[in-house]
């Protein structure tokens, strides 16, 4: 049975670090979070442009670079640059800071945000990162997916996610249809890159277009979707479990109370419990 459409929330447009511009999928607004996922932003930015160094405690960020470079580094020494194509998963958990920064050409690609357990919100940083060649594909009528997470067509991604997610890629050329299976009971949502499709049941299907969130009701085990149009569609497909713990979050820290918020904020300038090696880096990019 396939799930029906709860909400589509077209992506408010704003500013964020050092001019980049970025389309809010969710996380603000209307949209303020679905559990376990806080956000989903579509980035644009472009030399000087960026996310320079500022930290993060208590979830999970995943970049995806859909077009050019993305320069990465942090406290710990880790650095890497991110091609289209290419995923970083990283585990903030008890204290990163980084930067996140453009090449010279323009770079697109998204960030989603991914809330932890109060259980792991305090493990140690880890990073997950995959190379568009060593990332899972499959393909069947008319319909491509690169597996990120989870699993699709019969294809597995290596991915280890501490809060169970299923990221998935489609490509749906035109006049397919997808019947994709999602875990019962967990949280589903789409967001939209290009063109349009219909989203639900045939008999209440929703069309939606580019750069728009779609969020699903849990009164089925998949996902329905019809290319009806005369062009390709891409979009992403996010499904996680529910945490099902109060979330309360102020800027790039995400815990679950508001006497851990003000802990992760006296941390963070004192330069402890996580924060140590704050005190004496900083970025080529500041």
């Amino acid at each position: 049975m396939s799930r029906t459409v709860n909400l589509i929330v077209e992506s408010g447009d704003h500013e964020d670090g050092a001019g980049a511009k970025v389309r809010s999928g969710f996380g603000y607004g209307e949209l303020r979070n679905l559990d376990p996922f806080l956000m989903i932003g579509e980035f644009i930015c472009k030399d000087p442009e960026g996310f320079p160094d500022h930290p993060h405690r208590g979830f999970e960020t995943v970049t995806y670079m859909l077009e050019g470079e993305n320069f990465h580094r942090d406290f710990m020494g880790h650095k890497g640059t991110l091609r289209p194509g290419d995923v970083q998963w990283m585990t903030a958990g008890r204290g990163i800071v980084h930067c996140e920064m453009p090449g010279k050409d323009l770079a697109w690609g998204l960030q989603l945000w991914v809330n932890l357990r109060k259980s792991d919100k305090m493990t140690a940083p880890a990073y997950q990162e995959l190379e568009d060649k060593d990332i899972p594909k499959g393909e069947k009528n008319g319909v491509k997916v690169k597996v990120i997470a989870g699993e699709a067509f019969g294809v597995k991604s290596r991915v280890y996610t501490r809060t169970p997610t299923y990221y998935l890629d489609f490509k749906m050329s035109p006049g397919s249809q997808l019947d994709q299976p999602v875990p019962k009971g967990w949280n589903t949502f789409i967001y939209t890159l290009s063109g349009e499709a219909w989203f639900g049941p045939e008999t209440e299907s929703k069309l939606c277009k580019a750069h728009h969130t779609i969020t699903f009701n849990t009164d089925g085990d998949s996902i329905h979707v019809h290319n009806k149009s005369e062009e390709p569609c891409h979009f992403v497909m996010l499904s996680g479990e529910p945490i099902k713990e109060p979330v309360v979050q102020h800027g790039p820290f995400v815990m679950t109370a508001q006497e851990e918020i003000k802990q992760a904020f006296s941390d963070y300038r004192n330069c402890k419990n996580g924060f140590e090696n704050a005190a004496t880096w900083k970025s080529e990019y500041v």
